[in-house]
Parts: structure tokens; C-alpha cells; sequence
């Protein structure tokens, strides 16, 4: 019998977010499960898509195979993971691995982007802990997000890896599948021979949509198969607003000769340098997104996206930018969510439906120039902001974001609705409208606060998709960041 530990312990860190990660917060159940261990592990996360769940169903029809799962634990992106959980976490995982016996193998549901309070490189630091208690010869193969910033102790420490190919991330369970391929392959004997290079200048998330030139042509240079003696190929966007020395677009292959592996290395970051300009990274204003979006005539939605202020991405989901703009240009039959705002939402639903209220909406943050915008409002629908996903994305998860409120802005000149939760979740999936009684097709405008997550499940209804740039933690025109860990000798502007 083939024994394999499988754990995952993710966490996507915003180093410019206004909160931390702390051990409670991988406890709450937010769009994912909260922690988990032991066997709950592989029936909490069944059917849902995300990498371990993934690797476990590649692995239901095998005889040979004895699961021995661990800890799972994820956490809505933030600034740093807390020294307290970070320590908490890992000592879970290695107590784990020390009690398990003897081992053919781990697999690990990783993100590639965590930073702790003393560790610049969160994953490097758990793997290099992992190798102290396994040795060196212990294959271990490891699943990452496409937004990882892949570092040398990442690549050192681990056997093999695979990344999410797709953003939208639709292929989270599809990539922890590969996991398992690439798994049984070194189990089988196979030695795979590794090369990582790193680019030169990085990508805002903005500019990372991979249905579209260049990283629809950059991920067709992978190969398909990672089947037994094919070479393994992967592609990391990198997450800009992680400030460590190792952020940005990376590179990572396996094959049977090092040659090889150099090879096929050199050929994906050659194409990946020459596609630098074809990057878009172009932003609208919020006003000018507001203007071109009232005044597009045309059957279905447009949709603009608050790309900055994505809690997906760390940032605090509550700035009014957008907000704003869209009441100060008259726009009408509009929804704008979701703005995280538990003081709102908590007196909205203390009041009741149809009350009228005065309510200082969002902006509590404390970050700059992220101040509330201040409205009269009428609670339209409330919600306890528990529903089943109905996207791609989210296939298989129900959110559990604490009670949300549907708010009608009380204005003359405008017809403009806003969605307030509890918990910072990425607008990406309609049912986080259609739970609390708003049909998106129906809506002249949509605003979301997503970056390009939203693109999986609202591309389809939108006539029109704008880019803003509002106020909000992830930077996305990098060239206005101050960065202090990262290589001098990378560009941080595409033009």
C-alpha cells in the first residue's frame, strides 16, 4: 500500500493590506471551509473546487493508495500571516507528518504567496521545515496559485510542482489532479531533473486574464500532458503586491535530463519577455468609466470592475470610489457590491426592511484617501449571506459571509443599489446578487469589487467590461508603489 500525507495551508498576502492573518481568521468559514483536519479534510472538501479536493478524487479509483490527510487551512488574502498562526499551522502539520509512519509521499495544497510577520518566503519556510523532519528523498509534490511568487527554497524543497493555469482559477481542482500524476510518476522511479528562471519585470493582476493576449498564447506553450516522461512545464504570474524580494513572473520545468529541463525553461521565459508590451494595464478613471457605462446602448450589462479594492487580492473591500462616481454621474439601475461594511449592515437589519436611514458607508479602514461616502438609504432585502456558489469558480462551495444587506442610495438624479456584507468576499460569482433578490442580466450597470475572478461567471451577461481605477490596497498600476524588498532590477511599468 502507497502511503501518501496530504495537507494544505494557504494564504495569498497583500503586504500593503490594512489587516492581518491571524489563527481565527483560518478558523471562519468564509467562501472555502475553515480549518479542518484528519478525515474531515477529504469529506469537507469533496465536490468543491480547490487543489486537494482535486488530488483526492484522482486518487478514489485506486487500490494501492492510503490517504492520510493532516490539517487543511485557508484565509481570505490580508497583509501578513501572524507569527501566532503561522507557527500554529506548520506545528499541526509536522506533528502530523512525525505521528504518520512511514511514507511513499506528500502532497501539499499550497499558495505560493505567503508572507508571515518573520518570513518574507511563508511556503519556503514550511518546506525547509517539512525537509528537516522527512530528509531529502521523500518525493513531495506541491499545488500552487497562478498569482505565486516562486522562490529558489520553494523549487529546492519540493519534488515537483503544478500551478493553476487559468484566471479565473477554474482549474484549482484540476490542477491538484496533476499533482497526482506528477506524484505517481517519481513514486515509479521517474527523476526529474528542475529549471526556474524568473522575468524581469511583473504583471499586475489587472493584466493577468489568461483568455486574453499574451497569456492565452504564453500557457499554450505548456504542454498538456505531464504524463510519464514528458517533460512538465508551468508558468507563475506572481503577485505584485506581495513587497519580497522574489515577486513576479516565473518559470518552473521538469524533465528526465537537466539539459532538457534548461532547455524548455529558456524557451517559455524567452516568449514571456518578448510579450512585455502586449501586456494591458490600461485603467479608467472612475468617473470615465461611469460616463462610458451610462452611455453604452446595448441589451446586456456593463460591468466595471473596482479592480483595486478586490478582497481577493487583500485589499479591504469597503473603499466608495466607484460608489461615489456612479451616484455623482447619474447612473441608473445600477448594483455595486460587495462593500464590506458589519456596522452597516448590523444596524440595516436592526431596522428592518423599507427603513430609511442615514448610513456612513464603507471607508473604515483607516487607509488613506479611503474615507466613507456618506448617503441617505432604504433597506431593500436582507440576508444571513448564506448561499451555494453558482459559478465555475466557486463550484461546490457555499459562502458563509455573515449577514448581508441590500441598500437603495436615496437620490434624485440616480438609481443606484449597493450590497453591504459582514465578511470581505470577492465578488465573482452572481449568487452573491441573486441570493438577496437582484438578477445582474437585468441591471444597466454592474460594479464588483474583483479584478478578474468576476470574468468566470459575468463575462457571459456583460455587453461592455471597464477597468477603474478606484482607491484600494492592490496596486495595480505598480509604477506608484514603493517597494522595499523586491529585486532593483525588475520593471514595474509594461509601457
Amino acid at each position: 500500500m502507497i502511503r501518501i500525507l496530504i495537507a494544505g495551508f494557504q494564504h495569498e498576502t497583500n503586504t500593503f493590506g490594512a489587516t492581518k492573518a491571524h489563527f481565527e481568521d483560518f478558523l471562519q468559514a468564509d467562501s472555502w471551509p475553515g480549518l479542518m483536519q484528519d478525515q474531515e479534510i477529504i469529506t469537507g472538501t469533496e465536490g468543491i473546487n480547490i487543489p486537494i479536493a482535486g488530488f483526492v478524487a484522482a486518487t478514489s479509483n485506486e487500490i494501492d493508495i492510503e490517504l492520510l490527510p493532516v490539517v487543511w487551512a485557508s484565509a481570505e488574502p490580508s497583509s501578513y500571516v501572524t507569527d501566532d498562526a503561522f507557527e500554529r499551522i506548520t506545528e499541526m502539520l509536522l506533528d502530523g507528518i512525525t505521528k504518520a509512519g512511514p511514507l511513499d509521499g506528500i502532497y501539499l495544497d499550497l499558495h505560493g504567496a505567503m508572507v508571515t510577520e518573520s518570513h518574507e518566503d511563508g511556503e519556503g519556510e514550511l518546506l525547509n521545515r517539512i525537509r528537516k523532519v522527512t530528509g531529502d528523498g521523500l518525493p513531495i509534490v506541491v499545488s500552487l496559485d497562478l498569482h505565486a511568487n516562486l522562490t529558489k527554497l520553494m523549487v529546492r524543497h519540493v519534488s515537483a510542482i503544478c500551478i493553476f493555469r487559468t484566471y479565473p482559477h477554474i482549474d484549482m481542482a484540476k490542477t491538484g489532479a496533476r499533482c497526482y500524476t506528477m506524484l505517481r510518476r517519481l513514486l515509479s522511479g521517474e527523476t526529474l531533473y528542475c529549471a526556474m528562471r524568473q522575468a524581469s519585470f511583473l504583471v499586475p493582476l489587472s493584466a493577468q486574464y489568461t483568455g486574453a493576449s499574451p497569456c492565452r498564447e504564453l500557457y499554450s506553450l505548456l504542454p498538456d500532458s505531464s504524463s510519464p516522461g514528458k517533460v512538465h512545464c508551468e508558468i507563475a504570474m506572481g503577485f505584485p503586491p506581495s513587497d519580497i524580494y522574489d515577486a513576479g513572473p516565473a518559470v518552473v520545468t521538469y524533465a528526465s535530463s537537466q539539459e532538457e529541463a534548461n532547455d524548455q525553461a529558456n524557451r517559455i521565459i524567452k516568449e514571456f519577455e518578448k510579450s512585455e508590451v502586449e501586456f494591458d494595464s490600461a485603467l479608467h478613471s472612475p468617473a470615465l468609466a461611469v460616463e462610458i457605462a451610462v452611455s453604452h446602448v446595448g441589451a446586456k450589462p456593463v460591468i466595471i470592475a473596482d479592480v483595486q479594492d478586490n478582497p481577493g487580492a487583500g485589499a479591504t473591500s469597503d473603499t466608495t470610489g466607484l460608489l461615489s462616481a456612479l451616484v455623482k454621474g447619474k447612473a441608473r439601475n445600477a448594483i455595486f457590491g460587495l462593500l464590506n461594511d458589519p456596522e452597516v449592515t448590523a444596524e440595516a437589519h436592526k431596522l428592518g426592511i423599507d427603513a430609511i436611514f442615514e448610513a456612513s458607508l464603507g471607508g473604515k479602514s483607516g487607509l488613506p484617501s479611503m474615507g466613507p461616502y456618506n448617503a441617505k438609504c432604504r433597506v431593500i432585502a436582507m440576508s444571513d449571506g448564506k448561499f451555494a456558489f453558482s459559478g465555475a469558480m466557486y463550484a461546490g462551495a457555499v459562502a458563509q459571509i455573515g449577514p448581508t444587506v441590500l441598500l437603495e442610495i436615496l437620490d434624485d438624479n440616480s438609481n443606484v443599489y449597493v450590497i453591504v456584507g459582514s465578511t470581505r468576499c470577492q465578488c465573482l460569482d452572481q449568487a452573491i446578487f441573486t441570493h438577496i433578490g437582484i438578477d445582474p442580466k437585468q441591471m444597466k450597470i454592474i460594479v464588483v469589487k474583483s479584478t478578474v475572478h468576476f470574468r468566470g461567471d459575468f463575462e457571459q451577461i456583460a455587453d461592455l467590461i471597464l477597468h477603474a481605477q478606484s482607491p484600494g490596497a492592490n496596486y495595480c498600476s505598480l509604477e506608484t508603489i514603493t517597494y522595499q524588498n523586491l529585486r532593483s532590477n525588475v520593471r514595474r511599468s509594461l509601457k
